[in-house]
């Protein structure tokens, strides 16, 4: 299990890198063809949106699976170390249900749904920017199910 979680690690930062310097690319490019051509470009500002997009997804699917999120600490501390990994483990269970409800099948919904879409500028299908939904809802729903184990190892610890 460590190894798919460092695989799938190693994946999410090279797509999120791959992104980033995607759009610093495009971004110099769309700035210099406005100001030094004098010939903006159209496409470029839809590029970088959407490539935008794509990357806080799987940012957020990476941070997911670190746990390192926003987490109210406070609350939590309060409680002694074996309620805090019952917390912990209701926290990846309401996560896994996000995930799969509302990314996974809401995600697949609205990528059908705007398959015939098309985008203005690239003239792309609008389905294939909305598939990072059920694409990132997976992957956060995988690393909700390894943190699980995690923190059910660890729970197995305490005893």
């Amino acid at each position: 299990m460590e190894k798919l979680r460092e695989g799938l690690d190693k994946l999410i930062l090279l797509i999120c890198v791959a992104l980033f310097m995607f759009m610093t690319a495009v971004g110099t490019y769309q700035i210099s063809a406005r100001y030094i051509l004098k010939d903006p470009s159209t496409i470029s500002e839809e590029l970088i949106s959407y490539s935008f997009a794509w990357m806080s997804m799987f940012a957020a699917s990476y941070v997911f699976g670190k746990r390192d999120h926003m987490r109210m600490v406070f609350f939590v501390e309060k409680f002694n170390k074996r309620e805090q990994i019952y917390i912990g483990i209701l926290s990846e269970i309401v996560i896994l249900l996000f995930a799969f409800g509302v990314l996974v099948c809401g995600g697949k919904a609205i990528t059908e749904l705007t398959m015939t879409q098309i985008s203005p500028a690239l003239r792309i299908s609008m389905g294939y920017v909305y598939s990072v939904l059920p694409t990132c809802g997976v992957i956060t729903s995988i690393y909700s199910i390894l943190n699980i184990k995690d923190l059910l190892n660890k729970l197995k610890e305490e005893v």
